[in-house]
């Protein structure tokens, strides 16, 4: 390999929102995640609702209560 043309490649902390911690390898100097295997629920066996990116709080905060009331006016209006 040529030198000094490749990235350093420490070991890091991962730490995820659960608590966890655990090491690997990267680039990055610190790596966060939002869910690991420790708490995902494919892993765990859990069912549980994972909403990591907040999706519903999003699309009420941009559309709110407007498009509910909109769609059930406008099928009051078709029939």
């Amino acid at each position: 390999m040529k030198e000094k043309i490749h990235p350093k490649y420490n070991k890091v902390v991962v730490r995820c929102g659960c608590g966890n911690t655990f090491e690997t390898r990267s680039t990055s100097d610190a790596i966060h995640a939002e869910i690991c295997s420790m708490c995902h629920p494919f892993y765990t066996g859990k069912q549980k609702f994972v909403d990591t990116a907040g999706r519903i709080e999003r699309f009420q905060k941009k559309y709110g209560t407007s498009y509910v009331k909109k769609t059930k006016a406008d099928k009051t209006e078709q029939q």
